[in-house]
């Protein structure tokens, strides 16, 4: 049974934040004051200062280092199509206008995957350097650069660190953007040279925020405080492969299950078969791994006294976690944010189901908001293609690394979405001295030293400690994680206390690998074959990517740097480190992971579900897939669309991506109106439901009294219930401790308040808790459906209806004090809003400051899971937390009838024309014509800028 709650406080709103250490707070007191001096001055925000920064766009510009002239051609818009006659001349025009545009959010990012933030910003920002020194992005991404990567990838590395140079040479931080003026108040910061390495270090920013189940398997272990084995299992249900389809269903995966299946071997619930057929044999492990003590619940005992300080006794799993995770929690977000819920949209409908005989592709990353976009869209054309100049290609890419990252060029088109393939586990190790325990031996950490410079302030040295085999100690970053380390109470079987434990990551992204290598090379792939043959570089992060060619034929493939775990070990939860059999036993080959080309459906539907049906492959990928809500609403309306001979258009597919419809609104709404409310202001709103179609538009009154009913539910079922760890900060109940067996009284009661930031809480209401909610309902006397007390209202015990009237009561009362009485003026855009913040100096400061760089907000449709999935995290409130980042829907049959659209627009620069010209368009649902051949192109010219050599 849920142990018993009693709710004392509210949520306070999503954007409330911590006092201290979040996330992109990147500037200081001084310059705060500073900047209110200078404007008030009037000297550095003249506008011809500001202007200044903008790049030029007509005329021509002298460029040492070009071999012959380069064009570059803008839209109205500002999007740039590059014209040139080699390779190298390409990537480095490339380069000198992604500088022109956004060389600061460029600079920023570098600063971050090599931890170097404190250099622009300051002492805030020590703590979040430190983790990413100890990570060692930018020394993984060295060492690609200097012993992995082809020769020809670094020649085009090489050529787009020039074209970035060429545009810094001879500049002051005021010509290059507005912020460096305002940083130019409070230090003497100078933007450094550009490198290869600070380009390839953005795709370990990628990886990192696309990584996996970190955050499960975190929360997993955290919730053993509070709950038991089965209520966890409740929290985490099985994935519905008789609902939700799997990706690959008629894939190329058929062999490798035969020869499994005759080998006797297990599923893929867990196999002792390495990727390259070795095994060790050792592992013989039941499924949760606790037979053998290989998982963290042989050391944690499944529970741990709950405390509010790092320095009480409790498990050492529990603790080192709690603090791990506001670390992490801390760190600037990269390209997104690392939930549930959070996923990305991207299919291919073959030929012989579209208008045009030929496929249609869509795609629509769901990313963190942020300004500018994470996103650039950009062409890159060879005048002729041949050895000497190889690339005709246009899509999206990354300000600050050439190529293309998902887009089309002559033959061929792709897309991405997030595979949520586990490649990272996290290691409790055992301290023991200046070394750690491993197969009862103490062996010495491998360890450097690093310096963080600090605008304004004294350097600071740190010591970075890994394992031998790389896996670098995160605990090594928070002096509470030590403490607890020290303190960590474990069980018999555990070695004994002495130093204490710390936490070890293990991830495939810390080896050097290839991907930059894939990306040229899937931008220059004319086929199928040549498409695989990309993908297999592309081992970081692993991705599902769909294919479609003009020659008819569609395709799928996961790539990636795989691992294959001991038996008994899933990755579900952090794993022992002190015993050599629970290490990796290797990676999956290419030729082992699914892939499926021209099925006979003629479709295939990519949006973060499980890739393969477990019983039909033999490998374990992950155990925490998203729960296919997307992927199956999208499968639906393909089915729909060509259902008796339909065909389907781009402006089909386009709608698709809008779809809105709720689909835990179509399991509770029914239930929802049976029920019998008292008051009348509540069954007003009860009404609201009646004849609701459950979709989610901004001017729906429906849709935004639901979705404030699904969210209580969820606080009442699940929020009240969960440890402290995971809920949002603000939020303080009066628990009994835990280590009681039965009631106690009021007194007794202990008060833990939440600790995380709204975005990042639980339950967050994504399509893991549509399932929760769907599993149960028919269980309709659930421990879950008991309800706290909350002031003088009495709880209920075990009563679905009853806990699913006070969320519509809680709702009711919600909404009037958030919209008021009339329900005829309430709207779900009116809750669900976008903010666009600019990632660095607009998160916080004078309101001033904040005006100059941010905008909205935008009242948007959508939801949670819904198709259109503009994200909002059921804890901490209804705002927009994560949203489709761009949409494009790709003509294979005429490319240059192809759409597209950007959440903001091209330029970085604030009052630039082109900062979010895009945004109003993109909130409608609108795209642009994406030009492509050379005369759609001039067509679309409004701007044309030569560079000459």
């Amino acid at each position: 049974m849920p142990p018993n709650t009693t709710a004392t406080t509210g949520d306070k709103p999503a954007e409330s934040g911590r006092k201290k250490g979040r996330k992109a707070r990147l500037f200081v007191l001084v310059l705060v004051l500073a900047l209110i001096g200078g404007i008030a001055y009037g000297g550095y925000w003249s506008i011809s200062t500001v202007r200044a920064s903008f790049p030029q766009t007509k005329g021509s510009i002298t460029l040492d280092g070009l071999s012959g002239p380069v064009d570059v051609k803008r839209d109205g818009y500002g999007i740039p199509q590059i014209y040139a006659s080699s390779d190298e001349d390409l990537f480095m025009a490339q380069g000198f206008v992604q500088a022109q545009d956004r060389f600061y959010e460029m600079d920023v990012r570098r600063h971050m995957t090599s931890g170097r933030l404190s250099e622009m910003f300051g002492k805030s920002q020590v703590d979040n350097d430190e983790f990413l020194r100890t990570l060692g992005w930018d020394r993984i991404a060295r060492a690609e650069y200097d012993k992995k990567l082809s020769d020809s990838t670094k020649k085009y590395l090489d050529a787009y660190a020039k074209g970035v140079n060429a545009y810094l040479q001879g500049k002051d931080g005021e010509d290059i953007s507005l912020e460096y003026a305002a940083l130019g108040f409070t230090n003497d910061y100078k933007p450094a040279a550009w490198t290869p390495v600070d380009s390839v270090s953005w795709l370990k920013a990628m990886a990192w925020d696309l990584r996996g189940n970190m955050q499960d398997e975190i929360d997993r272990a955290l919730l053993t405080s509070r709950l038991g084995p089965q209520q966890i299992a409740d929290l985490y249900p099985q994935y519905p492969y008789d609902r939700n389809k799997p990706i690959v269903q008629e894939g190329q995966y058929d062999e490798l299950t035969e020869t499994f299946e005759q080998s006797g071997s297990g599923s893929s619930g867990g196999s002792g078969d390495s990727a390259d057929g070795t095994s060790d044999g050792t592992s013989d492990g039941s499924a949760d791994g606790t037979s053998d003590g290989s998982s963290l619940d042989g050391a944690t005992g499944g529970s741990g006294t709950s405390s509010d300080t790092a320095d009480t006794s409790g498990s050492a799993l529990e603790g080192q976690l709690a603090g791990l995770y506001d670390v992490l929690d801390d760190l600037p977000t990269a390209v997104g944010v690392n939930g549930n819920g959070i996923g990305s949209n991207s299919w291919v409908v073959g030929g012989e189901h579209t208008i045009t005989g030929k496929p249609l592709l869509a795609n629509d990353p769901h990313l963190s908001a942020s300004l500018p976009s994470v996103w650039y869209q950009m062409g890159l054309h060879c005048r002729k293609v041949s050895d000497k100049c190889q690339y005709d290609v246009s899509g999206y890419t990354f300000a600050g690394m050439p190529g293309v990252v998902i887009g089309h060029n002559a033959d061929i088109s792709w897309g991405m979405t997030n595979s949520g393939v586990d490649v990272t586990d996290l290691y409790l190790e055992k301290l023991s001295g200046d070394g750690y325990l491993y197969d009862g031996k103490v062996k010495p950490f491998v360890t450097r030293e690093e310096t963080i410079e600090v605008a304004g302030g004294t350097a600071k040295k740190i010591v970075v400690r890994q394992t031998e085999d790389g896996m670098p100690l995160l605990s090594d970053r928070d002096d509470e994680l030590v403490k607890v380390g020290r303190k960590a109470t474990v069980d018999d079987d555990a070695p004994d206390r002495g130093n204490g434990y710390a936490v070890a990551l293990k991830w495939t992204a810390l080896e050097p690998g290839t991907s930059m290598d894939a990306v040229f090379a899937m931008n220059r792939a004319a086929d199928w074959d040549a498409f695989r043959k990309a993908a297999e570089k592309f081992d970081v992060p692993s991705q599902n990517l769909v294919y479609a060619d003009t020659r008819n034929h569609i395709g799928y493939q996961l790539p990636g740097k795989i691992p294959t775990r001991a038996k008994g070990l899933d990755g579900r939860v952090p794993t022992l480190g002190w015993e050599s059999r629970n290490k990796w036993k290797g990676y999956l080959k290419f030729d082992q992971l699914p892939y499926e080309y021209d099925p006979e459906r003629g479709y295939i539907v990519t949006a973060n579900q499980a890739v393969v049906d477990p019983d039909k492959y033999p490998y374990t990928l992950t155990a925490d897939w998203g729960y296919g809500t997307r992927s199956q609403r999208i499968t639906d309306l393909i089915k729909q669309k060509i259902k008796g001979g339909g065909k389907v258009s781009t402006d089909d597919m386009r709608q698709m991506q809008l779809d809105n419809s709720s689909q835990i609104a179509n399991k509770l709404v029914p239930t929802l109106l049976k029920i019998n409310l008292d008051d009348a202001d509540v069954r007003e709103a009860q009404e609201l439901l009646q004849g609701w179609d459950r979709t989610q538009d901004a001017d729906s009154a429906a849709a935004a009294y639901f979705n404030a009913v699904w969210r209580n539910i969820l606080k009442l079922a699940f929020g009240h219930k969960l440890p402290k760890e995971l809920r949002v900060e603000g939020q303080c109940l009066w628990v009994d401790p835990v280590d009681t067996t039965g009631p106690v009284d009021d007194k007794d009661k202990v008060r833990e308040c939440g600790q995380r930031d709204g975005d990042q809480a639980q339950p967050d209401g994504g399509d893991r808790w549509f399932e929760v909610v769907s599993t149960l309902m028919e269980k309709q006397d659930s421990d879950w459906w008991t309800t706290p007390e909350v002031g003088t209202r009495p709880g209920a015990e075990k009563n679905r209806d009853k806990l699913f009237a006070r969320a519509m009561i809680d709702a009711r009362w919600e909404l009037t004090a958030k919209l008021g009485k009339d329900i005829d003026t309430w709207s779900w855009g009116r809750l669900h809003r976008l903010f666009l913040k600019n990632q660095t100096l607009g998160t916080s400061g004078p309101g001033i400051l904040r005006t100059i760089l941010n905008r909205g907000p935008w009242k948007l449709g959508g939801g949670e899971a819904a198709v259109d999935a503009t994200g909002w995290n059921a804890a901490g409130g209804y705002d927009v937390v994560w949203v489709p980042s761009m949409r494009m829907v790709v003509n294979l049959d005429d490319l240059d009838k192809s759409k597209w659209i950007n959440l903001t627009g091209a330029s970085g620069h604030a009052f630039s024309a082109h900062y979010t010209d895009q945004t109003d368009k993109w909130a409608k649902g609108e795209l642009l014509d994406w030009s492509f051949k050379k005369k759609a192109v001039d067509d679309s010219t409004s701007d044309t800028l030569v560079l000459k050599p």
